[in-house]
């Protein structure tokens, strides 16, 4: 069996997982959301809801993301529909995101296309060649003290109310998802009042920082995969140049399986909600490399891609 056929066996919708996925996500998105509002006196209340409620917002995002994909639900019809609904609360337009990604899909790991990715990265040779302005904007910009919370900040919360391609893939679309954010916004306020806007946003925030850090460790390790066409690999660079991330059943669990990042990329096709038992049953003939907290912490220091070692490496002394 090769492993495309393989993985087509897990590429299967079923509806009664989708709903339970998705609408028990906004479950706990709501619930944590009203404790941490009500309990706002009380840290140990607020604390741990508000990790919840940012883990759940990660995982809205994700769920959206395969909407995108129409690997959720069973019809494109119910994806389409479900992945609009979710969008405000993801801060994310869900038609030209859903283009956007799949841009990425396509030219993942291609050298002359890192424009469709979602974290910039230089060559060495590119960097050996850049003056210094442009070497200092790269190191502000790949600093993981920046990059994490100020990028979510700004990629959240500014980029998305227009993000890339929106005049192509739906400005109207783009506009009305903005106004549901507001008048979402002016609903919370009517409730719980500034309290509960400071809170959503402070936990919101959080769930952006947690995006962000695995945004950038799905493609971004050592031994990632970068190339040139005509020596372009898609399948290396779906598999190799794109992360499983082992931190454990429960954060895989709270962030929907995004973390099994080589095997979506593999097949798109695959819910969410049947990622982890597709890698983790693999033939041994298939196994592919898990990446160990420590290792990912290890790799926010590595910034530049050297085309001759075919590997991501630190900046040069």
């Amino acid at each position: 069996m090769d492993l495309r056929r393989y993985t087509r066996q897990y590429a299967i919708q079923d509806n009664r997982l989708a709903a339970l996925s998705y609408f028990g996500t906004f479950s706990v998105y709501f619930l944590t959301l009203y404790l941490a509002i009500h309990f706002a006196e009380s840290w140990f209340v607020v604390l741990p809801a508000g990790v919840i409620f940012a883990f759940a917002s990660v995982r809205l995002y994700v769920l959206q993301h395969d909407m995108g994909h129409h690997s959720l639900f069973e019809t494109r019809m119910q994806n389409e529909i479900a992945g609009h609904l979710v969008s405000p609360f993801t801060f994310a337009p869900f038609e030209v995101m859903k283009q956007n990604h799949n841009l990425h899909h396509a030219n993942i790991g291609n050298l002359d296309h890192r424009e469709t990715g979602e974290i910039h990265t230089m060559t060495l040779q590119e960097w050996q060649q850049a003056g210094f302005w442009q070497r200092l904007y790269y190191r502000l910009y790949r600093n993981p003290l920046i990059l994490v919370p100020f990028g979510a900040a700004f990629t959240y919360f500014i980029r998305y109310r227009w993000p890339k391609n929106s005049s192509r893939f739906g400005a109207l679309g783009v506009i009305a998802h903005n106004a549901f954010i507001v008048a979402l916004l002016w609903l919370l306020y009517q409730v719980s009042g500034w309290l509960g806007l400071t809170i959503w946003l402070g936990f919101s925030f959080l769930g952006g920082m947690i995006g962000v850090f695995l945004v950038y460790l799905q493609h971004n390790f050592e031994d990632t995969y970068w190339d040139r066409r005509p020596d372009l690999s898609p399948a290396e660079a779906a598999l190799q140049g794109s992360s499983c991330l082992d931190f454990g059943w429960l954060f895989d669990f709270a962030v929907a399986n995004i973390t099994l990042h080589d095997v979506h990329h593999f097949n798109a096709r695959i819910p969410s909600y049947r990622l982890r038992q597709c890698h983790y049953n693999l033939p041994a003939e298939f196994a592919l490399r898990r990446i160990r907290f420590a290792e990912a912490l290890g790799a926010l220091s590595l910034k530049l891609w050297d085309e001759d070692k075919k590997r991501l490496v630190p900046f040069p002394a």
